[in-house]
């Protein structure tokens, strides 16, 4: 009971404190871990999060020890579910907003008490029953706590006022503060104000004193005990709100974030912040606390609402309140840690800032993606994400500097989510030159070698956590160390442009998490969610699909935001353009109807001409693609005004290759931009993308059967079916997606969970597993070569000539296109169906034609004569022969085998007979049969079940067929081997 008085007098001081009060006490104020301590919590500090409760209030805590990676990484958890509080973590009422616990931290942390590891801090938040609402300090931060150590020397604090986390007390100008401090043993206790003494008291262990507070600005209280040769000092700050001065930003400056002067020892720092009544900067150079001479000036008066919305160049400095403030004395080339501290009450990082420090997450990237050294984040100092500076930058000299982008006609893009690309998921990994033996090519000499043009990378800009999708954006104007330093992404967009390739990204601009600043401001209770007044953000989205924090694109704030990401990485990154995420969302007509949402929307379209003007004024020839999906009369319009339209043809292609065919299930017609309405090729199709199912798992897992034990689900013969379906892709003229490892027939779900094996809907973001090995299965290795030649036949002018005629007839089971110019005649023909069909070809003239992937050459008389098709066979036809790339692999393997079986067939050509010879280097079952170039079976030979080792001679009738060049195909222990026969009457 020796406790009840001083808890009894601690708790009236708790209960009857004015609204400086902290949000958290202590009862001890010096306590260790092995003592019992009572925590007093108060609901309406900090975020406020509690503030009204009615219902139970848990604590949610752990301890930081010096085992701990950071002064913010709990240890010990004293709980298994947050959104599940048990009794032991239930705080007791005490009214009025307030809450108290006791605990003895040794032995209420589990598994603490089994350790010698030292406790230095204790770390809370507190929840109401399924773990919401919370109260968390200002900001969202978790609160902390000092633990003493039992060894401890003379120590002194503040318990009035006691600062809510690390920012300082606010009171009114010429209030008096009740202030109170305390020391662990007695000593000479000395308070003074602003350095003149104001209270001192003797051989004691606690002050008191009521001080008038009259200094507008920071207010430094300083609390001294002394106690023979020892002295300790704390401090604390009390800041009367200031009057900000109003001064022009300085000729050359830039509106928002850091502008470096001449010299490299000082910075000007500009901010965007309305209605707010003052901003101070913290950082590395003031120790990150509020001094008067960092106090921001303000440009002038104004808010939201006396602003043209329309217009986003009304946001200037005489319409906003825009911040700036000088600072000097820096050391040149050193990097510096800053926020903003808005209010006194809540610090943020800069929106602007080209790098920031996450206490939370950067500890986890390893050090040969982001070095450690280059993300020490100023632990104890401050709270929340920190932007940094740095002056007198080496800049990055470009080596590629006549890089050409391809045309939109030519466009052949890679999408790709560097996370699930390479192991190593960062920009040098993906960048570096390796050899081919060695390694596949987990780097651009893999997509170099496939063809590809553009390479799509899904959002790199820091995003909350680490391993993402990337759809969760918090900072725009840095990439996510998670991937590597801003150095290794240039040079990867760098070593992109030596090989041809241009670099798009994802650019996500319709929403924002609640970790962004401009989130934050402008927060509710929680501190992440944006409350009404907020100048970027809409307190409630405008459309059913949004997530997060959905920005306001009507307004002048997010319009000028916007502009100013789009100029950033086109300038500062040489990016060569964006596809804009859920762009359909930039419209303030508000619908919770999906087809209502999709319909045209005149000033969605504006909105979008204003960002696409910006664009072109930045880089003329930059990529603005839209993932827009409204009605096609509004993404012909954006088309005709000169933007890309992303296209999804997913369900037609994959229903085609699955094989089934009825109706208009694989309908490809719309693939072609002119079935679409459009005049130019600025529809970007594609029959995969991150956002939907793989082609080959549903082969896998749904494919059709058909008669003769013809089986879609057959690995082969999946990837057979998707050579098909790129026959039909890649030769619709306009440019054209892959989504990585498509090329080889990637067959892990959408869904699938991290572990690699697990389905579930909620993984549909989890990390993928990474299947470079693909690439060396004979079946999928085909498939990869018969996408590189038809992205290599793509290049051909005719797929960019908007003369050239085009036909095709691709809504049955049997498809067929044909287009035509001076320069080159193109028919395919395809079975998509479970059976062999017929198919009319519509060849463009009579003469000589070629296939394409095999380069047989076959004479067509009569140009509507029909072609018989197994199920799932297809053929590309040229009027002239094309020469594949170098180094593919289609038939080789089949031409390697002939010559090791020394197979021939002679007389070739002939007329009636040829005879067939070979060798077998060991009795063998041996199978002989005649396909023309289509590959459909026009003889079955059958010769004895199983021949004897060594020469053997075969005769082969073929009077009764047609003139052209047929495919011998002789097998051999179940290996194929081919030669040419051509016959001529």
């Amino acid at each position: 009971m020796k406790l009840l008085r001083p808890l009894f007098t601690l708790l009236l001081s708790v209960l009857l404190l004015p609204a400086a009060q902290a949000q958290v006490v202590t009862d001890p104020v010096f306590f260790t871990d092995t003592q019992p301590v009572t925590i007093f919590f108060d609901a309406t500090q900090g975020n406020a999060g509690l503030a009204g409760h009615t219902g139970d209030v848990f604590i949610w805590t752990g301890v930081v020890t010096n085992l701990s990676a950071t002064d913010n990484d709990w240890r010990y958890v004293a709980g298994t579910n947050f959104n599940a509080p048990a009794a032991a973590e239930k705080m007791t009422p005490l009214g009025n907003n307030r809450y108290s616990i006791t605990i003895t931290p040794r032995t209420f942390y589990p598994g603490l008490a089994a350790t010698n590891e030292v406790v230095r801090k204790l770390g809370m938040v507190f929840r109401g029953p399924g773990g919401n609402p919370q109260g968390k300090a200002a900001g969202g931060a978790d609160i902390f706590v000092n633990v003493s150590q039992a060894n401890a020397n003379l120590q002194v604090a503040f318990t009035s006022p006691a600062n809510a986390g690390l920012n300082p007390t606010v009171v009114a100008s010429g209030a008096s503060v009740a202030v109170a401090g305390t020391a662990s043993s007695a000593a000479t206790l000395t308070l003074r104000l602003n350095g003149t003494q104001v209270a001192q008291v003797t051989n004691a262990t606690s002050i008191s004193a009521s001080v008038p507070i009259t200094q507008p600005g920071v207010n430094t209280l300083e609390l001294t005990a002394v106690s023979g040769a020892t002295t300790v000092t704390a401090t604390t700050t009390v800041v009367v709100a200031p009057t900000p001065a109003t001064a022009a930003l300085p000729a050359g400056a830039k509106p928002d974030g850091v502008t470096y002067l001449p010299g490299g020892t000082s910075v000007i720092v500009s901010f965007t912040a309305p209605n707010k009544g003052y901003v101070y900067l913290v950082g590395d150079f003031n120790n990150w606390q509020p001094t008067n001479a960092t106090l921001l000036n303000r440009t002038g008066a104004g808010s939201p609402s006396n602003i043209n919305i329309s217009n986003a160049a009304a946001v200037t400095d005489a319409a906003t309140n825009r911040w700036w403030v000088r600072i000097d004395n820096l050391v040149a080339g050193r990097e510096y840690g800053y926020q903003f501290l808005v209010d006194a009450s809540l610090r943020v990082a800069d929106p602007y800032a080209e790098k920031i420090l996450d206490p939370n997450n950067d500890r986890f990237i390893p050090e040969a993606t982001y070095p450690a050294a280059e993300r020490q984040y100023p632990t104890g100092k401050t709270s929340g994400i920190v932007g940094v500076f740095q002056s007198n930058q080496t800049p990055y000299v470009w080596q590629t500097t006549n890089f050409q982008r391809p045309a939109r006609t030519n466009m052949v893009v890679y999408e790709l989510l560097v996370r699930d690309f390479i192991g190593r998921h960062d920009f040098q990994t993906l960048t570096a030159r390796r050899s081919m033996q060695t390694m596949i090519g987990d780097t651009l000499d893999y997509l170099q070698r496939l063809g590809v043009n553009t390479i799509e990378l899904m959002p790199i800009n820091e995003f909350d956590g680490n391993e993402s999708w990337g759809y969760n954006p918090c900072f725009y104007f840095t990439p996510d160390k998670y991937y590597g330093t801003r150095l290794a992404f240039k040079q990867f967009i760098d070593e992109a442009h030596r090989r041809g390739m241009a670099v798009v990204l994802d650019m996500v601009l319709n929403q924002s998490t609640g970790q962004s600043p401009m989130v934050q401001m402008y927060a509710d209770a929680s501190g992440f969610e944006p409350r009404e007044g907020n100048p970027w953000f809409n307190v409630t989205a405008t459309h059913p699909f949004n997530v997060f924090s959905d920005f306001n694109h009507e307004s002048a704030y997010t319009r000028y935001f916007s502009k100013r990401v789009m100029e950033y990485w086109l300038k500062e990154y040489k990016l060569d353009g964006y596809r804009f995420d859920l762009s359909k969302g930039f419209t303030q007509t508000r619908n919770t109807d999906t087809g209502l949402w999709s319909r045209y929307d005149q000033s969605r379209i504006e909105i979008w001409q204003d960002y696409y003007n910006t664009i072109v004024a930045t880089d003329a020839t930059a990529y603005p693609i839209l993932e827009h999906f409204a009605a096609d009369d509004e993404e012909r319009e954006l088309s005709n005004r000169g933007m890309m339209l992303w296209h999804n043809m997913n369900h037609a292609y994959n229903e085609a290759t699955m094989g089934y065919v009825s109706g208009s299930n694989s309908d490809l017609s719309r693939a072609f931009y002119r079935n679409r309405g459009f005049a130019q090729p600025n529809l970007l199709t594609y029959m995969e993308s991150h956002d939907e199912e793989r082609l080959a798992y549903k082969n896998k897992m749904f494919g059709n059967n058909g008669p003769n034990g013809y089986n879609v689900r057959d690995q082969a013969t999946s990837m057979a079916r998707n050579e098909a379906a790129a026959a039909f892709f890649f030769t619709v003229p306009g440019p054209k997606m892959i989504w990585q490892f498509g090329e080889v027939g990637y067959d892990f779900s959408i869904n699938t969970c991290s572990n690699g094996t697990t389905i579930q809907e909620n993984c549909r973001t989890a990390s993928k597993p990474i299947r470079w090995d693909y690439y060396r299965e004979s079946s999928r290795r085909r498939l990869y070569d018969v996408y590189r030649s038809l992205i290599a036949l793509k290049a051909q002018p005719v797929f960019a000539n908007a003369s050239a005629t085009y036909n095709q007839d691709v809504a049955g089971a049997v498809k067929t296109i044909n287009i035509s110019d001076a320069s080159l005649s193109v028919t395919v023909v395809g079975n998509f169906d479970v059976q062999a069909a017929n198919v009319n070809p519509r060849f463009q003239s009579t003469g000589i034609w070629y296939n394409y992937l095999t380069g047989v050459p076959i004479t067509v008389t009569n140009t509507t004569a029909t072609l018989p098709l197994r199920a799932g066979e297809y053929a590309i036809y040229t009027s002239r022969q094309l020469a594949k790339p170098a180094g593919t692999l289609l038939a080789s393997r089949a031409t390697q085998n002939a010559a090791a079986l020394r197979l021939s067939a002679a007389p070739n050509p002939t007329a009636t007979t040829a005879t067939l010879r070979y060798e077998l280097p060991t009795a063998s079952a041996v199978s002989v049969t005649l396909s023309n170039v289509l590959g459909a079976t026009v003889r079955t030979i059958s010769p004895a079940a199983r021949q004897a080792a060594g020469p053997h001679e075969l005769q082969v009738p073929v009077a009764d067929l047609a003139n052209g060049v047929y495919l011998v195909r002789l097998v051999v222990n179940g290996q194929p081997s081919v030669t040419r026969l051509a016959v001529q009457h």
